[in-house]
């Protein structure tokens, strides 16, 4: 039963059946990590699994990074932590945090793996980008902590990751093994900086699957002894849980070899894998330890007491929550140059990067009110909207070449040309000396496509200002 309480399976709703969870509950794993779902599903799960398992208690999480929307279909989604790192306000970080909390605790949700600690100081990084706070770890640091304060409050556990640093990489683990080839000493200059700082007010740790050669050769962060027990534990000092990040990601190769080495190195908690019933036959094949069984085992627990104590100690409301995108947009959104559209004009917009189909109608509709003739011939203004954003396991960011092509043949028909970037910042880096101005509203969220395009109108300031280096 120790071995089963360490291995935490994920659960995709519509993928997999309900009665596959409660058997692996019912053989003692000691949590499960959530993906997709509507809440009536989500709440069902959570009563269903907690029925079946023969533990005191079980650890329900999720990757609620930017609210629960991203992954609950029925909830909403939240302002991107970039967009909060461009409002530079810790009372937006805080109140994300407070919302994301207590909506997953509706839902039976004990842990949120969040915040995101990597810095966005790569402009090709596929993976990170608007879901670090700045490229600044000081910022990041800031707002963390603001973030996990809300989190706290609302009542349920968090997590930092993932160590020791994902920014300064430009693959996607989901798909091969990033590489970062930095010292110990630049790691403590840079990337470690937030970690240090938000280690005295986290549950858990999540390492990252990417290869660190000057400290380890071998070994990725998420089984390496070195950076495990080496740097994390002994020269940092940090006596709490470890996590892997997710086994199924292609980065670490066979699962069940990446789990018995994480356990080797330091980590408490195994997350996510392909075959959680062939990796736990694996397990018990292997002579693990006593000591390391009941050291993780422990940190199971003191986490239940945790998220226990959390949960009764709640308070706040979802009172603003209807408001939080908006608030945000209006604190986020950032001008670069000449964006301004003359009543009246005529406007073409040319739409890239698409990569979740979410659209621009909400941008398009608040044109329309003003009085903006939409055109898909030559007009006096050309409105390129970049919707490129991360995405698991794309492995590529911002527009690729034949958009950037169209693009710049577009800017050269009209008389001036403005960059709208709902979504990754850095896509603007191959464009900006083609269009007169850029406007960065950092997601496609309806609220920050309404700012976006009230900006342009002259009908709003934008107050924010860039957290990454263009």
């Amino acid at each position: 039963m120790q071995i089963n309480r360490l291995v935490f399976p994920g659960f995709w709703f519509d993928r997999q059946d309900l009665s596959l969870a409660e058997d692996l509950a019912r053989q003692g794993v000691g949590g499960f990590c959530l993906y997709g779902g509507t809440t009536q599903q989500i709440k069902l799960f959570t009563q269903k699994v907690r029925q079946a398992s023969p533990l005191k208690k079980i650890l329900i999480c999720a990757d609620y990074e930017d609210g629960l929307g991203r992954w609950v279909k029925d909830a909403p989604r939240l302002a991107p932590n970039l967009a909060l790192g461009a409002a530079g306000d810790t009372q937006l970080a805080f109140e994300k945090g407070l919302l994301t909390a207590l909506q997953a605790r509706q839902l039976g949700v004990d842990w949120v793996f969040a915040p995101v600690l990597d810095l966005a100081d790569t402009p090709n990084n596929p993976i990170v980008n608007t879901r670090a706070f700045s490229a600044n770890g000081q910022d990041t640091s800031r707002l963390a902590r603001a973030f996990t304060n809300g989190l706290t409050q609302g009542g349920v556990l968090n997590c930092i990751k993932h160590f020791p640093g994902h920014g300064q990489t430009e693959t996607d683990s989901h798909l091969a093994l990033p590489v970062l080839n930095r010292s110990l000493d630049q790691l403590k200059q840079h990337e470690l900086i937030p970690f240090v700082q938000l280690l005295p007010f986290t549950h858990g740790v999540m390492t990252g699957h990417l290869l660190l050669p000057q400290i380890d050769p071998q070994n990725p962060a998420s089984f390496s002894p070195a950076i495990q027990t080496g740097l994390l534990k002994n020269q940092l000092g940090w006596k709490g849980c470890v996590l892997t990040d997710a086994l199924l990601m292609r980065a670490i190769g066979d699962e069940k070899q990446a789990a018995l080495k994480a356990l080797q190195a330091g980590s408490h908690i195994l997350l996510a894998m392909n075959d959680p019933q062939a990796l736990i036959q694996f397990l018990h094949q292997q002579t693990l330890p006593q000591d390391l069984l009941q050291t993780a085992t422990g940190q199971l627990d003191r986490l239940c007491q945790q998220a226990d104590l959390l949960a009764a100690n709640a308070r706040g409301n979802l009172s603003t929550l209807p408001s939080f995108n908006l608030r945000a947009a209006h604190a986020a959104c950032v001008q670069q140059g000449d964006c301004h559209i003359p009543p009246q004009a005529r406007v073409k917009l040319l739409a890239l990067g698409d990569n979740e189909q979410r659209g621009f109608a909400p941008f398009e509709q608040t044109l329309r009110q003003a009085g903006i003739t939409l055109t898909q011939e030559r007009a006096d203004v050309l409105v390129i909207l970049s919707l490129s954003n991360y995405k698991s396991f794309k492995g590529h960011i911002n527009l690729n070449e034949e958009e950037l092509s169209l693009a710049r043949v577009e800017t050269r028909k009209h008389p001036k040309s403005i960059l709208v970037c709902l979504g990754s910042p850095f896509a603007a880096a191959d464009l900006q000396s083609c269009v007169n101005g850029t406007v960065h509203a950092f997601c496609p969220l309806e609220e920050f496509q309404q700012t976006a395009a009230e900006i342009l109108l002259g009908r709003r300031k934008a107050k924010g200002h860039l957290p990454v280096q263009i």
